[in-house]
C-alpha cells in the first residue's frame, strides 16, 4: 500500500519543475539588466515608426537616465527631439517610483507650455510610437503577478519564458510572456496579449552590444500585429556613468536643456 502511494506521489510531482530561480526574482533580475545599468546612461536614439503601407516617420531624439538608489528604485529620465519639425525641441521628463505611480511632464514648445501627463496614461502612445510612456521606464514588479511558465531556446539563447499578469486593470493587456536570457537576464522577446486573449504586440531586441562592459539592446522592435504598424528603434553613442548632473531633472531645464548633455 505504501509502495502504491509513494508511485502516485512521484507521478503527481513530475509535471511541476522546480526552476533555479523565482519569476519574481528572474523579473527583477531582468529589470536590472534592462533598465538599471550603470548609474546612469544617456544614448542617441532613431525611432522609426512604420505604417502598415510601409510608410516610414522617424523620431530622432537624446535620452538620458540617472538611478537613484539600487536597481528597481527610484530613477529619472529625460529625453530631448531633434526631429521631425512637428516635435523638434520638444523634452519629455519622467520621475519613476517604486510602489507608486510616476511622474511624467512632456514640454511642447509650439505651445511653450509644459503638460503633466496623467498616469493612467501610461498605456498611451509615446509620440505616435508602438511603445508606451510605460514602455520606456519599465513596469513595478509588484504591479503584476509572475509564473515561469516555461524554458525555452530562443536563437542561441537559453531563456526563462515567464507570464506576468497584471494586478490590476490600469494597461490595455490581459497577461504578456517574456523571454529572459539566463546568461544576461536582458528580454529578448515580448508577447502582449489583448482583454480578449490575442496576441497584439510583440517587442523584440534585434542587436545586443557591450558598451563600457554593460550588454545593452542597440536595436529593438514593437510591432502591432491588430494594426500592422511598427515602431523600430536604435542606440547610437551609448554611454554609462558620465556623471549627469541632478539639476538637469528640473522644469526649467525641460523648456531650455543645457547642450553638453543632449547633443
Amino acid at each position: 500500500m505504501l509502495k502504491h502511494m509513494a508511485v502516485l506521489l512521484v507521478a503527481v510531482l513530475l509535471p511541476f519543475k522546480a526552476f533555479a530561480l523565482s519569476p519574481e526574482e528572474v523579473m527583477k533580475n531582468s529589470q536590472a539588466a534592462f533598465l538599471y545599468q550603470g548609474k546612469d546612461f544617456k544614448a542617441r536614439v532613431m525611432m522609426k515608426l512604420i505604417g502598415k503601407s510601409g510608410s516610414e516617420r522617424i523620431r530622432e531624439l537624446t535620452m538620458l537616465r540617472k538611478n537613484y538608489g539600487e536597481a528597481g528604485g527610484d530613477q529619472k529620465y529625460f529625453m530631448y527631439f531633434f526631429q521631425p519639425a512637428d516635435v523638434k525641441d520638444m523634452t519629455f521628463m519622467v520621475y519613476k517610483y517604486p510602489g507608486r505611480d510616476d511622474d511624467r511632464w512632456l514640454f511642447i514648445p509650439a505651445l511653450n507650455m509644459v503638460r503633466r501627463i496623467a498616469a493612467q496614461d501610461k498605456s498611451s502612445s509615446f509620440v505616435g510610437s508602438d511603445f508606451t510612456y510605460e514602455d520606456l521606464s519599465g513596469r513595478d514588479i509588484e504591479d503584476d503577478t509572475h509564473a515561469i511558465v516555461k524554458e525555452e531556446k530562443l536563437g542561441a539563447s537559453d531563456c526563462y519564458v515567464v507570464k506576468s499578469a497584471p494586478k490590476a486593470g490600469d494597461v490595455d493587456y490581459s497577461f504578456k510572456l517574456s523571454w529572459i536570457d539566463k546568461k544576461g537576464f536582458l528580454p529578448l522577446k515580448e508577447e502582449y496579449y489583448d482583454k480578449k486573449g490575442e496576441l497584439y504586440r510583440v517587442f523584440s531586441a534585434e542587436e545586443v552590444k557591450d558598451a563600457k562592459g554593460f550588454p545593452t539592446v542597440t536595436k529593438r522592435q514593437m510591432k502591432n500585429l491588430q494594426s500592422g504598424h511598427s515602431t523600430e528603434v536604435s542606440f547610437t553613442k551609448v554611454d554609462y556613468n558620465i556623471g549627469i548632473e541632478d539639476s538637469l531633472f528640473s522644469e526649467r531645464y525641460l523648456k531650455q536643456p543645457p547642450k553638453k548633455w543632449v547633443e
